[in-house]
């Protein structure tokens, strides 16, 4: 399944657009980004670092349907993982930076235009059984995009409305 992103706040066509391709194994949902972008960067090469602060992809999974916990996995044109859990608590979010995506692969590369990256989220790291045919998960697929002077461009798969990605109650649905 392919989808392209729009942008977060208006639901309008992007600066430079994001398209994303869906797939699953029996163990893994993996999932393809293809960003336009004319000048591609990142410096951030450390695990967990700050990635949301450069150009980056993102995977928001709420396997749970609860809205109060969802998995965080991000990419940037480096091939730098971030990956956490996000818990809520009162009105705000705890970042859990002790769970490890375990068994995550990613890679990403430059490309003519733009940049790419793949990510294959083993199931097992996020529940005991993969997901059965028919089941739903909440999710969003997200970019961050900073074109050289000028703001940065929030895009969504299923857009927030909100100069943020972080409202589960705006997640769409994935059907397996």
């Amino acid at each position: 399944m392919a989808l392209d992103l729009v942008e977060n706040i208006s639901g309008g066509p992007p600066l430079q657009g994001t398209r994303i391709t869906l797939s699953r194994t029996a163990a893994h949902l993996n999932v393809l980004f293809q960003c336009e972008d004319s000048r591609p960067w990142a410096t951030l090469t450390q695990r967990n670092g700050p990635l949301y602060q450069e150009e980056t992809v993102e995977v928001f999974l709420d396997p749970f349907g609860d809205l109060s916990c969802y998995f965080e996995i991000e990419v940037n044109p480096l091939n730098t993982v971030l990956d956490l859990m996000l818990r809520r608590i009162g009105r705000g979010w705890r970042k859990e930076f002790a769970w490890q995506c375990e068994g995550l692969e990613t890679s990403a590369a430059l490309v003519p235009g733009g940049w790419t990256a793949l990510l294959s989220i083993p199931f097992a790291a996020l529940l005991p059984e993969p997901p059965k045919p028919g089941s739903i998960w909440r999710a969003n697929f997200l970019r961050i995009d900073r074109p050289q002077n000028t703001p940065r461009e929030l895009s969504a798969w299923s857009p927030t409305l909100r100069n943020t990605f972080h409202d589960p109650t705006r997640f769409g649905y994935l059907e397996f």
